[in-house]
């Protein structure tokens, strides 16, 4: 990872006009920056890379041959680290940034250049500097957490896991790994659940990666092994019992408008709709009819559907909510996998299939009818549970162990807060 002088400059420049707004002149600030001791050199060698690890971006597919391998150096990399004492906590007592000088800086280094994250020719100092701020980004990186550098809540509990800890969550993983690895297929899309991320893989390479929402700790989403047969742009969507009783009754209590407003109907068994205001909403007695929404911009599912066989039920789709996949922890859904740029992902889908190039499907959704589309050659779908993970030597992946399938309460972060 590099960071370059424009880079930090930009940032010492947004820093001092802080400072000035604050009575300190800004040029003092820079003066200061610059000044300061152990703060990287001002030559040839500050562009060089802060971390002594690869890039923590890959094509290698999160299922492959190689990733076993990467993983088992790893689970190695982190016994040898664990039986030397492991690193040494960082106080998460204040937010830590690039232009800050503190005593708990040194700490922050130590660990850093321990997993891997700083060169040790970076130096022992209290000066947050370039070198830090490039390691904390790839710390943040290998986490799934936003890289701004900036040590925050999230950043702070990642940073001191213990070791132990991370090494018994490799080793966890590992065995998963092993199971799965190799026996995906050549083409297929994966959907990792802890990471809340898809990827589209193709003879044995990331061609594309979305950002992805998951079901909730108490919706969770199952773990999947199936075949992309249809794709229905302009879907209806049909409401699960769960969200009928969990979240639509409810609504309907308060708001008597929120089906009409919201453009959903209501089914009886035999096919005949009904009036809801001639429902009972005090009672879950609603349970027992369809929830039917219609297509269009304000449709649960907004333009696409991808569907396969599931025992759940649960499904791949577009949102109307894209602000969600710009949140850190993306497990907001009741089970289903909402897709990021999702029609990217259908158009690499429906390749194979006759008449379906991106032109056609984008002028398919225009024209607001539902259209079911059949696959010529259905693609393997998997959803999978797998938090810790390396592909390559010295980048190794951590998540939220956000359903507690890994055994340590330590990994569940974001339930614990």
């Amino acid at each position: 990872m590099r960071t370059s002088r424009r880079f930090f400059l930009s940032g010492a420049s947004a820093l001092a006009a802080a400072m000035v707004a604050g009575g300190a002149n800004a040029q003092d600030v820079i003066g200061d920056i610059l000044k300061s001791s152990a703060r990287g050199n001002w030559d040839d060698q500050f562009d060089a890379r802060a971390s002594e690890g690869g890039k923590v971006a890959s094509t290698l597919p999160i299922f492959s041959a190689q990733t076993v391998a990467f993983t088992e150096q790893a689970v190695a990399q982190y016994q040898n680290i664990a039986a030397q004492g492991g690193w040494v906590e960082v106080p998460a007592t204040k937010k830590l940034q690039l232009g800050v000088d503190d005593p708990d800086v040194v700490p922050l280094r130590k660990r850093l250049m321990v997993s891997g994250d700083l060169s040790q020719s970076a130096g022992i100092s209290t000066a947050f500097d370039s070198y830090v701020d490039s390691a904390v980004k790839r710390f943040q990186l290998r986490h799934g957490l936003p890289a701004d550098g900036s040590m925050g809540k999230y950043t702070y509990l990642a940073i001191n896991v213990s070791a132990q800890i991370r090494l018994g969550q490799l080793q966890t993983n590992l065995q998963r790994l092993k199971e799965k690895a190799g026996t995906l297929g050549s083409r297929y899309v994966l959907v990792d659940i802890p990471a809340a991320q898809v990827e589209a893989v193709e003879n044995d390479r990331v061609v594309l990666r979305h950002t992805a929402i998951v079901g909730k700790i108490d919706r969770q989403t199952p773990i999947v092994n199936s075949k992309i047969n249809e794709i229905i742009v302009n879907p209806y969507w049909n409401a699960p019992v769960s969200i009928v009783r969990k979240d639509i009754i409810p609504l309907m209590r308060k708001d008597p408008n929120y089906l009409k407003d919201s453009h959903i109907r209501l089914f009886a068994p035999d096919g005949s709709e009904v009036d809801p205001l001639n429902v009972d909403w005090s009672t879950d007695d609603a349970a027992k009819y369809r929830f039917r929404q219609d297509p269009g911009a304000g449709n649960a599912m907004a333009s696409v559907k991808i569907n396969f066989p599931s025992p759940d039920g649960v499904y791949m789709h577009d949102t109307p909510q894209q602000s969600l996949f710009g949140k850190m922890m993306r497990f907001d859904s009741s089970g289903c996998v909402r897709v990021q740029n999702v029609r990217d992902l259908v158009t690499w889908i429906l390749r194979d299939t006759p008449g379906w190039d991106r032109q056609h499907f984008e002028a398919a959704i225009k024209t607001g009818e539902n259209t079911p589309i059949q696959i010529t050659n259905p693609v393997p779908v998997h959803f999978l549970y797998l938090s810790a993970w390396s592909t390559g030597p010295g980048v190794v992946q951590f998540r939220d162990d956000v359903y507690a399938l890994d055994g340590a309460n330590e990994l569940q972060i974001t339930s614990s807060l």
